[in-house]
């Protein structure tokens, strides 16, 4: 039983390897995967779209909050003068956080939020090998200075020229001048635009890459800014508050469509006092439901009704009957008094 212990324990002894056997192992496999037609293969990475909007919705956001801020150090001013520089200072907003992000390597605050960064993609291209999406070098200043002259000059400049040509009304002159030749030029840019924002949005959806024109011009890629790090802000009271919003515009839409002395004879008969109901019927007016604030009496039937009720309603239909008895009305009599008014022979 001794002998085979002893036999056991020499024969694992002698298998195991020594310390650096790893180091002689990759050294002797490294040329062959280099040669290797597998280690300059590009692994595709995938990166949440759902993040990238959010990002630039978030980056909406607050520029907005931005902008009310300093709207509020001018309250004290003339009303409307901000009015004639709101794309001044919309511009000027937009440059600031360029210039305190994106220029100084670090992402907006809508990127930060979402855990992402800016990548120059032309790098990673050239060197045909990707292992996850925190590689790769940041912008270059020549791909900074284009994004901040596309987004802030950009968007200032069709601002500026969307807001003179309607002053100017180069789209209300019939003949063919240099600004009717003007705004047709400006509408087929628009145009084209809309048409290539809408291809680049298709293509963003299919591969994940490029949210906007300016990002594909510059080749500027958004991928992860940390491997450990979630999306930091949840959307759960966002998507409440969107829901009674859009809620409470359906209810403001629908109400003034509905009747409310139908809706009131449809759940009269549930109604537990059904006694002062009879007698609030007889003296509120049928056409309102409410208590007549100048009370006519129609004649022959005797019963009570606003004045303009009953009187929109005799000039609106010749044969205006009564809305409780369904007789014909052909008078209309003020309530105590000795004043009778003839309608227009309904």
């Amino acid at each position: 039983m001794d002998t085979e212990t002893l036999a056991s324990s020499s024969s694992s002894s002698a298998q195991v390897p020594p310390p650096n056997a790893w180091i002689t192992t990759y050294q002797r496999l490294l040329p062959q995967w280099n040669s290797s037609p597998l280690s300059h293969q590009m692994i595709p990475i995938t990166i949440s779209r759902v993040n990238q909007f959010d990002a630039g919705r978030l980056d909406v956001e607050m520029s907005a909050m931005l902008k009310e801020q300093l709207v509020k150090v001018f309250s004290l001013m003339k009303p409307g003068i901000l009015f004639q520089y709101e794309p001044e200072l919309d511009a000027f907003l937009e440059f600031l956080i360029w210039r305190f992000s994106i220029w100084v390597d670090k992402p907006t605050p809508g990127i930060g939020l979402m855990n992402l960064r800016y990548r120059d993609e032309r790098v990673m291209e050239v060197r045909g090998k990707v292992r996850n999406g925190l590689e790769g070098p940041g912008l270059t200043a020549a791909q900074k200075i284009w994004y901040c002259i596309a987004t802030v000059g950009g968007q200032y400049i069709w601002t500026r020229l969307q807001s003179f040509s309607a002053f100017r009304r180069w789209g209300d002159s019939e003949q063919r001048t240099l600004g009717q030749r003007a705004w047709v030029l400006l509408q087929h840019v628009e145009g084209f635009y809309k048409v290539a924002s809408l291809s680049n949005l298709l293509i963003f959806l299919f591969t994940g890459k490029y949210r906007n024109l300016i990002e594909r011009a510059i080749r500027a890629r958004l991928v992860y800014g940390s491997p450990n790090m979630n999306r930091s802000v949840s959307f759960e009271y966002m998507n409440r508050q969107l829901v009674w919003n859009e809620f409470s515009e359906m209810l403001l839409l629908l109400l003034p469509l509905l009747n409310s002395s139908s809706l009131k004879s449809l759940f009269r008969p549930f109604s537990k006092d059904k006694s002062s109901d009879s007698t609030a019927e007889e003296t509120s007016c049928p056409v309102c439901q409410g208590s007549p604030s100048i009370p006519f009496i129609a004649l022959p039937c005797r019963h009570r009704y606003c004045y303009y009720c009953l009187r929109t309603r005799c000039s609106a239909a010749p044969s205006f009957r009564c809305a409780r008895c369904t007789q014909p009305v052909t008078a209309m009599q003020r309530l105590g008094g000795s004043v009778e008014e003839k309608s227009s022979k309904t």
